[in-house]
């Protein structure tokens, strides 16, 4: 094997000098290549060279691990790498035909190899299928050493001579980074197998225009039999120390998964710093493997057995195999006296845990003795009775475990938890408790048989005891007990919790967290605690009264107390109060002067008094948000708050006065406030209002720097209306039937700012408001629909940048009423004009089509008196141009610029002709339906999209030449399959046809639909042939 360096290969080289070299390079290294290559395939084909060779390779590539119990469970992958760190790397196996197969790349060899054909080792197309990942089968060969350590009889000679005169370790692979070059031709037995180091001048360059050995140049165009670099493998070995960082990142399972890589992960994988902690929980472990692994692993310093089988022989070969071991989890099964006994000699543990197990073969009494345990948890266990003496004891729990009697000798103990240990007496609990001094946690609950004299007894020796939960305790009232160190304090459920009970949670000066919930007794909480921070009242159906004075109060959570009636609260830290659903509360006090978020939902017997204590003054003077929705005995609010920003009053049907004095109020919410009949909003920060749904809203008073948009739709009995909104540019005032001109007037001048104004159904509204609109330089929209105007020429001589003009049944304006539209010029910046359901005549609405040639949207709709829409003929006849498909140029400005055309439901009229001389190049959409009259359309428009003749149903004639049109919607017509064949015949981008309900229109015709027009792709039909 050759060694070059990258500096000597490189590329265009003279062709004479690169035949050369390669002829002398090949005959060098035949016989190398005749003996390797001897070797693969024989082993390949006879099924035996392969399997030695494998066997007797001490750098494998893979780890074959025991397979008796593992391939059962994938997820017990931290026992494979336990049983099977001494195996072989990788699973060989044997195929039917007596072939070399492995899982990891590929068949090597000939027939044997379960393949058609061979597979060329290092060629490009080899590499390809490992790349795509279709290597299933195959077998990885390190080329770089040959298939095993010893070489075949014609190889060995060359190979030690090679090696020697390189002077290359054998594991020189793993010290820097090397590219390695494979190229086997088995064609003509030839092999080459020459590794290159690339210097670091070369490093971020390829392989282009580097020197070779010779100082010449390899030539690009080499001819078919020159050997060449096909596939090159850039290798980055990680230190020892390094993959043993990132390993330190892995599960158990994905460190048996990296163990399968190569030989130095599998040694790195299976460190003995990554098996301190020995995991079987639920795992169907034999004795046998465990002792295996306890074997393999001694200094293991935690192991979980819990629901394992036979359990007992697993934990007695634990205790006398792992000397280091300081944790210890077990449980699900029986666990003999024995290894109780056999506990003390386990020095070094610290923590055991038993979980669901019954402790003893019969004794009475199971022994406990630990000169340094510090953690012990017996959970749900069954036994008759234990004797615990661990002198470093610090935490002991015995929930929900069958035991009636309990002895404990534990100085130091700390933690104490015997919830739910129903078959402890009082008197048991008494002893254990108080042979604790130093106890601090004691969890009681659930222990029915708990009294007052234990409490005592326990207040009297454990004068450290900071947290108790004595929840679900009946028969405890604390009323003669004194616990002055208590911090946290649970007493759900406890029946005999009564306001004199109060009296001895006072003394606890100390205390921070306080849960009362479901004491059915207790009327009353009256505490002064300077500490506390947390108090929960739930579901206490007789509590009245809630006084709490505290200034580092921070949570207070009172839910379903139905006959709660008053609270006081004080605190300087508490910042958000939720009250929800008091319906007696009638009375709240609060002193909180950090308090910032109160919800009171649906507190119904709040009263009107309410509004003082978030007023000013008060004793909230940062409050920022207020709910009061669904307080329902709200009918005058009244708030002066100069930090609230938000208030919510929804539901709230009886308020029927409000007035806000709140200068940084940004949202309101006055949903369902239907009664509401005066509001003053004055001042305050609101960027938007909406007093829509107050139909009784008669006085309004607006004063609002920030105002945008403000909507007074269907505010009918509105008589008064003061707003003062600078920034105001929406006003919505439809259906404000008593709107008159003097309140219009001053609006007008006290928002110059005003873009967009709907009088929509204001009837009192005459010329005198109209003529205030010259207040209103910015005004672009305005809907005077539905108006008893007779006279638009305030309009047209106020409202000159006007753009929409909305007058829907404006049944008082006659002809004339638009002639300065069509006639002088008014409203040049019109834009949208809708004048549907009016009363104009024919000649009227053909002079204004004829003349607004700005117009870009017109709507027509309902127009009883219009009979035609005629462009092409008649007194409006326009100056013909030539038909064109497209745009006319840009220099020519064209004489329509209408593109909506809108003409629904116009029972009157019956043709329809828009001819090109109509100009209207950017008219895109045209709507006719619902006109039962029309029987001619005949359109010629270069840009018309969309067109909607639906329920014309005396259409008889269309012609349409329409070459953009896309949508064409023929619904309940009454015309004939060759009528619209023909039509959309010149329609060549046509894609939506609607010819539901059209009696002659049979099913059949469809396919004829599409061949007129190709570029159809949806048809709508209802009809089904028969």
């Amino acid at each position: 094997m050759r060694i070059w360096c990258f500096c000597c290969f490189g590329e265009e080289e003279d062709s004479n000098q690169k035949r050369e070299f390669d002829k002398r390079e090949k005959l060098e290294i035949s016989g190398m290549s005749e003996g390797i290559l001897g070797n693969v395939i024989e082993g390949g084909r006879g099924g035996g060279g392969a399997d030695d060779a494998m066997e007797n390779n001490d750098e494998g590539f893979g780890t074959v691990f025991a397979q008796a119990w593992w391939e059962e469970d994938e997820e017990e992958g931290l026992l494979e790498l336990g049983l099977g760190l001494e195996s072989e790397v990788g699973d060989v196996k044997r195929d039917g035909n007596n072939g070399m197969e492995n899982e990891g790349l590929g068949n090597v060899g000939g027939k044997g190899s379960g393949g058609d054909g061979d597979v060329k080792i290092g060629s490009s197309r080899c590499f390809d299928q490992l790349e795509s990942g279709s290597y299933e089968g195959m077998s990885e060969v390190n080329l770089r050493l040959g298939l095993s350590d010893e070489p075949s009889s014609s190889s060995s000679a060359l190979l030690g001579a090679a090696l020697d005169r390189d002077n290359c370790d054998r594991d020189l692979h793993n010290k820097r980074p090397k590219v390695e070059s494979f190229s086997l031709d088995w064609g003509t037995t030839h092999f080459e197998n020459e590794s290159y180091y690339l210097p670091p001048m070369y490093k971020d360059t390829g392989l282009d225009n580097q020197p070779n050995c010779s100082g010449s140049r390899t030539d690009e165009g080499n001819d078919s039999n020159t050997s060449k670099v096909e596939d090159l493998e850039v290798r980055m070995d990680l230190t020892d120390d390094l993959l043993h960082m990132v390993f330190s990142f892995l599960d158990h399972i994905d460190l048996c998964r990296a163990s399968r890589v190569c030989r130095q992960w599998r040694a790195a994988s299976s460190h003995e710093d990554f098996w301190r902690y020995l995991n079987f929980e639920c795992k169907r472990i034999t004795p046998t493997q465990f002792e295996d692994m306890c074997q393999r692993y001694p200094n293991a310093t935690a192991i979980n057995i819990y629901g394992t089988p036979s359990i007992h022989l697993l934990v007695m070969k634990a205790v006398s195999s792992l000397r280091n071991l300081e944790v210890l989890t077990l449980g699900k099964g029986q666990i003999g006296e024995t290894f109780f006994q056999s506990l003390p000699d386990c020095h070094m543990l610290k923590s055991l845990t038993i979980n669901d197990a019954t402790l003893g073969n019969g004794i009475q009494e199971i022994p406990i003795y630990h000169d340094r345990l510090r953690d012990l948890q017996l959970v749900k266990c069954r036994v008759l009775r234990v004797s615990i003496r661990c002198p470093q004891l610090e935490s002991l729990s015995l929930k929900r475990s069958s035991m009636p009697h309990v002895v404990l000798n534990c100085p130091l103990l700390r933690n104490l938890d015997i919830a739910a240990c129903h078959k402890l007496s009082d008197a048991a609990i008494r002893s254990a408790a108080t042979s604790c001094p130093l106890l601090e946690s004691l969890d009681m609950s659930n222990c029915s048989c708990v009294s007052d004299e234990t409490l005592r007894e326990i207040a009297l020796t454990c004068g450290h005891l900071h947290i108790l939960d004595a929840s679900y305790c009946p028969n405890i009232s604390l009323e003669s007990v004194r616990l002055p160190m208590l911090t946290v304090l649970k007493l759900h459920s406890c029946e005999g919790i009564t306001s004199a009970s109060m009296a001895a949670i006072s003394y606890s000066y100390m205390l921070e967290v306080l849960e009362l919930d479901n004491c059915s007794l207790l009327t009353s909480v009256s505490l002064d605690l300077p500490r506390l921070k947390n108090i929960r009242l739930v579901h206490c159906r007789k509590f009245i009264d809630l006084n709490l004075r505290s200034s580092t109060l921070s949570s207070i959570t009172v839910s379903n107390c139905p006959s709660l009636q008053r609270i006081n609260i004080t605190s300087n830290i508490l910042k958000k109060l939720v009250l929800q659903k008091q319906e007696s509360l009638t009375t709240l006090t609060l002193q909180c002067q950090s308090l910032q978020e109160v919800d009171l939902t649906e507190c119904e017997s709040l009263t009107n008094s309410i509004c003082e204590v978030f007023s000013d003054g008060g004793g909230c003077p940062v409050l920022k948000s207020l709910v009061l929705d669904n307080c329902e005995s709200l009918t005058t609010v009244g708030l002066c708050s100069s930090s609230l920003v938000s208030l919510s009053l929804a539901g709230c049907r009886a308020i029927t006065s409000l007035e806000l004095r709140c200068p940084y109020l940004e949202q309101v919410s006055l949903d369902g406030c239907d009664h509401l009949e005066r509001a003053s909003f004055s001042p305050v920060g609101l960027r938007s209002l909406n007093l829509g749904i107050c139909p009784k809203l008669n006085v309004l008073d607006v004063e609002a720097p920030k105002m945008t948009l403000l909507e007074l739709k269907g505010c009918g009995v509105l008589s008064e209306a003061s707003i003062n909104c600078p920034l105001l540019t929406s006003l919505d005032a439809s259906f404000c039937s008593q709107l008159k001109d003097d309140c219009l007037s001053a609006t007008t001048a006290s928002c110059p700012l005003i873009e967009s104004l709907v009088l929509m159904s204001c009837p009192s509204v005459g010329s005198d408001g109209l003529l205030s609109l010259r207040w209103l330089p910015n005004l672009t929209y305005l809907d005077l629909s539905y108006t008893f105007l007779v006279n638009l020429q305030p309009v047209f001589e106020s409202c000159s940048h006007l753009k929409v003009l909305k007058l829907q049944a404006c049944k008082y304006l006659t002809d004339t009423s638009l002639e300065p539209l069509y006639k002088e010029g008014a409203l040049p910046a019109l834009c949208e004009l809708d004048l549907s359901y009016g009363t104009l005549c024919q000649s009227a609405i053909e002079e204004l089509l004829a003349c607004c040639t700005h117009l870009t949207h017109v709507s027509l709709n309902g127009c009883a008196n219009m009979h035609d829409l005629d462009w092409g003929f008649g007194g409006n006849e326009i100056l013909e141009m030539p038909c064109s498909h497209v745009l006319p140029d840009a220099n020519e400005q064209p004489h329509r610029l209408l593109q909506y055309l809108n003409c629904v439901g116009c029972p009157s009229i019956k043709k329809v002709v828009i001819p090109p001389t109509a100009q209207c190049f950017y008219l895109s959409s045209l709507n006719l339906s619902l006109s039962a009259n029309l029987k001619e359309v005949d359109v010629a428009c270069c840009n018309l999209c969309f067109l909607n003749l639906s329920n014309c149903c005396s259409l008889e004639t269309l012609k349409l030449d329409c070459p953009r049109l896309t949508s064409l919607f023929l619904q309940s017509c009454n015309i004939d399959e060759e009528a619209v064949e023909v039509a959309i015949s010149n329609c060549s981008m046509l894609e939506t046809l609607d010819v539901r309900f059209c009696p002659k229109i049979c099913p059949e015709s469809m396919g004829q639909l599409r061949g007129a027009c190709p570029s159809l792709k949806r048809i709508f039909s209802s009809l089904v042939p028969s």
